[in-house]
C-alpha cells in the first residue's frame, strides 16, 4: 500500500531534520503501528503520508505511484482520524457528518457507525454538548465517512472509557479483516499490541526497530518461566529456564506444590518501547 525510501524532513525554522533517512513499508490489508516519543517524528511521517507536508526528500509510493502525483484524488482515498476531534460545535452530530459527506464521491450509510459507537441516541445534540469521550467517537466515524481504503488513526482510543474503546478496536479489526490498511499512533502500549500485524519504533527521527509485537516481544524478553507457589503458608517464587522447564525439577513443583501464578518471561511493549528509545512513557 506504501513505500517510504530514506524520507528526510526539516521545518523551516528548525536546524536539525525530524525525520532522518527512513525506510518502511505497509502492507496492503495490516495495521501498522508506529511507536516513538514525544517530537520523535511520529506525527510529521503521519502528515507526509497525508499530503499535509511536502516539502520532504525520499521516495513515497501509494499503490504502486509517487505520493506526489495525486491530486485530490487521493483524499477520496483515506479516512483520519486527529487525536484532537475536529467538529462544528453548534451543528449537531448528524449535521456534521453530512457537512463532511459532501466533501466526498463515495460515502456510506452513517445509521450503522453511530449505532455501533453509541451515538445515535444523541445524533441531533449539538456537537458542543458532547463529551470529550464523544468527540472522539464521532471524529472516528468522519473517519470511516467515504469508506476509505487506508485509515490514518492518532490515538484514536485515548480518552475512550473501556467499553467503547473495545467497540472502536473491534471496528478498526473489522476494517482490516475487509482488506484496509491502518496506520495507527498511540501511547497505550495494550492497544498496540492487540491490533497492529507489526509495529515501528521511532527516535530522534530514525526507525530503530520493526516487527510484529510477538517477534518483537521474543526478541527482548527473557526465555524463563516464573512459578509462584505456596508452602508452609509462605509465597515462594522460583524462575526456570525454558530448558528446565523439561526437567523433573519442574514436573515435581507443579505436581507437588501449591501453585498460584506463572509467568513467561515475555517482555511487553512499553518495555520495548523504553529500551528501544531510551524513553519512559508518560501517563
Amino acid at each position: 500500500m506504501i513505500k517510504v525510501k530514506d524520507l528526510h524532513f526539516k521545518y523551516p525554522r528548525n536546524e536539525s531534520n525530524t525525520i532522518n533517512g527512513i525506510d518502511f513499508e505497509i502492507k496492503e490489508g495490516e495495521i501498522f503501528g508506529f511507536l516513538g516519543p514525544s517530537g520523535a517524528g511520529k506525527s510529521t511521517t503521519q502528515k507526509i503520508l497525508m499530503k499535509l507536508l511536502r516539502e520532504y526528500k525520499g521516495e513515497i509510493e501509494y499503490r504502486g505511484k509517487p505520493l506526489a502525483s495525486y491530486g485530490d484524488e487521493f483524499y477520496q482515498d483515506i479516512g483520519v482520524s486527529f487525536e484532537m476531534p475536529i467538529s462544528f460545535s453548534k451543528l449537531t452530530a448528524l449535521e456534521n457528518l453530512e457537512f463532511f459527506k459532501n466533501l466526498y464521491k463515495n460515502t456510506v450509510d452513517v445509521e450503522p457507525l453511530l449505532k455501533q459507537v453509541g451515538l445515535w441516541d444523541d445524533r441531533d445534540k449539538k456537537a458542543g454538548e458532547y463529551s470529550k469521550g464523544m468527540k472522539i467517537r464521532l471524529n472516528f466515524v468522519r473517519a470511516l465517512l467515504n469508506d476509505p481504503k487506508f485509515l490514518c488513526l492518532d490515538e484514536p482510543t485515548n480518552g475512550i472509557d473501556p467499553a467503547n474503546a473495545r467497540i472502536m478496536k473491534d471496528m478498526i479489526r473489522d476494517f482490516r479483516n475487509k482488506g484496509g490498511t491502518v496506520f495507527l499512533t498511540s501511547h497505550i502500549m495494550s492497544d498496540m499490541d492487540e491490533l497492529c500485524d507489526r509495529v515501528a519504533f521511532i527516535a530522534d527521527g530514525k526507525l530503530r526497530e520493526m516487527d510484529s509485537p510477538r517477534n518483537l516481544k521474543i526478541k527482548y524478553g527473557k526465555r524463563s518461566v516464573k512459578v509462584e507457589y505456596r508452602e508452609n503458608g509462605e509465597l515462594l517464587t522460583q524462575e526456570f529456564s525454558m530448558a528446565e522447564i523439561k526437567t523433573p525439577v519442574f514436573c515435581d513443583l507443579l505436581r507437588d506444590k501449591e501453585i498460584e501464578t506463572l509467568h513467561s518471561g515475555e517482555t511487553t511493549l512499553e518495555e520495548i518501547f523504553i529500551k528501544v528509545t531510551g524513553v519512559a512513557l508518560r501517563a
